[in-house]
């Protein structure tokens, strides 16, 4: 049986915003057959605190196989490859 894809997705969801890109960035992981380990983000601080643990400005990051891939947008393309 061949290795399942696995991803990492930390994205924001707060009591009054669900951020779209993590959304997207989940369904696209989803639909090119990943297993998403989805670290939903559910306060300021801890976005906050997120944010400069790894030294980014934005959610979501989407992390595979320990790298980095960044945003919904840098995914997008990394998929494209």
């Amino acid at each position: 049986m061949p290795d399942e894809k696995s991803a990492t997705l930390y994205r924001m969801i707060l009591p009054d915003h669900v951020c779209p890109f993590g959304v997207r960035a989940k369904e696209m992981l989803e639909r090119h057959g990943y297993a998403v380990d989805d670290r939903v983000l559910r306060s300021r601080e801890e976005v906050d605190a997120f944010e400069q643990q790894e030294g980014v400005a934005t959610t979501p990051q989407v992390f595979i196989d320990g790298e980095r891939i960044g945003g919904s947008d840098d995914l997008e393309r990394y998929l494209a490859a």
